[in-house]
């Protein structure tokens, strides 16, 4: 897929981005390859292969879904800048 200098500009004011009129040739040339590369992928037969998150197989370990305070309260609060009757204090923002 090849993207003209135009759809560049277009990208680059949606991406918040000011490009020269010579990196928009340089980057309409460089995402025309991205691109290409993407539909060379899809060209692929992924078919048989199973979805997976790591290449070695394995399981994480679980633990009991329960809730807990952590029961570190006073290690917590003692990074807070300031804190009062146990809890965070933070300036006030709304009047």
């Amino acid at each position: 897929m090849a993207l003209d200098k135009a759809t560049v500009a277009h990208i680059a004011t949606l991406a918040r981005i000011r490009l020269s009129e010579a990196e928009q040739v340089k980057m309409a040339d460089e995402l025309s390859h991205i691109l290409t590369w993407i539909e060379q992928l899809g060209e692929v037969d992924t078919s048989g292969v199973e979805p997976m998150t790591s290449v070695a197989a394995m399981r994480l370990p679980m633990r009991e879904d329960r809730v807990t305070d952590g029961g570190r309260r006073d290690e917590v609060l003692a990074n807070a800048p300031a804190t009062a009757h146990g809890f965070f204090t933070v300036p006030k923002v709304v009047e």
